[in-house]
């Protein structure tokens, strides 16, 4: 019986580690690569050798240093057709979710999955389907009954086109996390958050980090 050929991408190895050994010793499933970001599986998939296949599922953190997940999953489905990008996130928000998929990514789940689902969500989306947790399929549901009932304020919503990096940066700065604090957890430098704040506020029309906090409350973007 062929496996199903897996790719892990996670900057933690703690979490790589974890996940690999929910796989271990499933039999239809194996790991065959693991990158702890996006440049080094960009530069795997380009070793073709019959010794070195290519995965058919990847697991993919939105939150990368340099290129996100969400960049990510745009250049693999791009240029590798084949392979199904399942995103794994501690974020559930409805931008995140909505970005990954426009992205190309046929699953999402958060990581406090079980073992189970994580084992039918690469089932499914290897035989061509999606898949995505109760709960993120709750916030697909719920972001399209909101615009059904009021079109042009999810048009607005949607116009403004922050990414997925500048929804993060901005998560982080509403939860009040110092720009050191931003660089560290995201491996960039204090000048790049503090760049990504800019356009965040320029695009956003804000003045202050306060408004920053306001807008990120409004839009559930952050919970109290």
């Amino acid at each position: 019986m062929a496996k199903i050929k897996v790719a892990l991408v996670d900057d933690h190895q703690i979490v790589r580690d974890g996940i690999r050994s929910l796989l271990t010793g499933i039999d239809d499933i194996e790991v065959i690569i693991e990158a702890c970001d996006a440049m080094c599986i960009i530069e795997r998939l380009k070793i073709v050798r019959p010794e070195v296949p290519i995965p058919d599922v990847m697991i993919v953190d939105i939150s990368l240093p340099e290129i996100s997940g969400i960049e990510l999953t745009k250049i693999v489905t791009s240029q590798y057709p084949t392979i199904k990008i399942v995103m794994l996130s501690m974020y559930t928000n409805q931008e995140f979710i909505f970005n990954a998929i426009k992205a190309g990514a046929k699953g999402y789940l958060p990581k406090n999955i079980t073992r189970e689902e994580l084992l039918e969500a690469i089932r499914e989306v290897y035989k061509g389907n999606e898949y995505f947790s109760k709960d993120v399929s709750n916030i697909i549901l719920k972001s399209y009954l909101k615009q059904v009932k009021d079109p042009e304020r999810f048009d607005a919503l949607k116009d403004e086109k922050l990414t997925t990096r500048e929804l993060e940066i901005l998560r982080f700065v509403a939860e009040g996390y110092s720009n050191q604090l931003i660089a560290d957890k995201l491996f960039i430098s204090v000048r790049t958050v503090e760049s990504h704040k800019n356009h965040i506020m320029q695009k956003l029309e804000l003045t202050t980090t306060v408004d920053l906090v306001k807008y990120a409350l409004k839009n559930k973007i952050i919970d109290l």
